[in-house]
């Protein structure tokens, strides 16, 4: 045998050994970064709603309740630090936080089990349901947008609530993964909506409402007329606060999808899930306090530049765009407001596992 080869098939075995060893750390990694503390409890004011006094009963009653707060989520695993955290400042800063219901939508290729079992773990007494989204069903219907992670068919499930909560749930907060409260949840949820508005969001006048929509779109008057009849606005479908009645009498699910099969025909649309919504609902909607939306933190779309918070209160820390508050902080290059999303980490860090 040629040296080389020799040399080389010495070597094959601690080559095998390294790799295996790397394969195994990196399991542990990954382990140890699905496993989170266990949040406090946080108890009603003496003032809040009852809603049944037995435990039992009330696990089950408080999602039909018209006293509780619905609120509404996505849940995988590559958010889940993110939906916990959210969970924590949902529940530190309500006054009634045994009256709020969540809503877990997760997809039908998802560890379910999983996921349930690691929100149960960190909030015992949280009443919660996750609910299966056929994924499926719409990944047929999405275009490839700027951004792939835009594209993953469970952003395009707050279209199908009303489809996936039990008939019962009349109204629901939407809430993305990327964010934290630091005010009441209960007074976004009693937001009015008017006599026949669907839903409440965070708009944005100022923004240039052209830029969602292609060039072949504005170019066709059938198209382009969609907005003849209405002040159309740039809205964030990442904080909504959603009348679930009023958009199963509308078949809204069904007027988004017609956009959605229009996008496979002829492109006229670049961002994902959001321009559905534009099409169907803006300038019809109720505009929600900025407050409740200090977006954006997460940088621009290309590079995920760090952003100050706009002027103004604050009531909720949206850190939509490209980066991602956790990820920043476990690379050590955080921005400075990621700060302000680092207490409600619940992620066990490897010295705690150990100790």
């Amino acid at each position: 045998m040629p040296k080389p080869l020799l040399i080389a098939f010495l070597y094959l075995p601690f080559v095998l050994l390294l790799l295996l060893s790397s394969t195994i750390n990196a399991n542990t990694t990954q382990r140890r970064q699905q496993q989170f503390k266990e949040a406090p409890q946080y108890y009603n004011s003496p003032d809040c709603p009852s809603i049944l006094n037995d435990a039992e009963s009330q696990s089950d009653s408080i999602f039909c309740s018209d006293e509780a707060v619905h609120v509404a989520m996505t849940l995988d695993t590559a958010y889940i630090r993110g939906s916990m955290a959210a969970i924590l400042s949902i529940l530190q800063h309500s006054s009634c936080p045994q009256n709020i219901a969540f809503h877990f939508v997760a997809s039908a290729s998802a560890n379910a089990s999983l996921l349930r079992a690691t929100i149960s773990a960190s909030f015992p007494y949280l009443k919660f349901r996750v609910y299966t989204f056929d994924d499926s069903a719409v990944a047929r219907l999405i275009s490839t947008s700027i951004r792939s992670a835009l594209d993953c068919p469970l952003n395009y499930a707050r279209s199908y609530f009303a489809e996936i909560l039990p008939l019962c749930v009349r109204r629901v907060v939407y809430l993305d993964s990327d964010l934290v409260l630091v005010d009441d949840i209960a007074k976004l949820a009693a937001t009015a909506l008017g006599d026949d508005s669907v839903l409440a969001a965070p708009e944005y006048c100022n923004a240039n409402f052209e830029y969602y929509f292609t060039p072949s779109f504005w170019s066709n008057p059938s198209l382009s007329l969609t907005f003849a009849d209405r002040k159309a606005c740039y809205f964030n479908t990442g904080v909504m606060v959603i009348d679930l009645d009023r958009w199963r009498d509308g078949q809204f699910t069904t007027r988004i999808e017609e956009w959605m099969e229009l996008q496979k025909r002829m492109r006229i649309y670049e961002l994902g899930s959001l321009p559905p919504f534009l099409l169907v609902f803006a300038g019809k909607i109720v505009p929600v306090d900025h407050r409740w939306n200090q977006h954006g933190l997460g940088g621009d779309n290309f590079r995920g530049l760090c952003r100050d918070l706009h002027p103004g209160p604050v009531s909720l820390l949206h850190w939509s765009g490209k980066g991602k508050p956790w990820a920043r902080l476990d690379a050590n290059r955080p921005c400075p407001l990621d700060a302000l999303w680092a207490p409600y980490d619940l992620l066990q860090t490897p010295f705690s596992l150990d100790s």
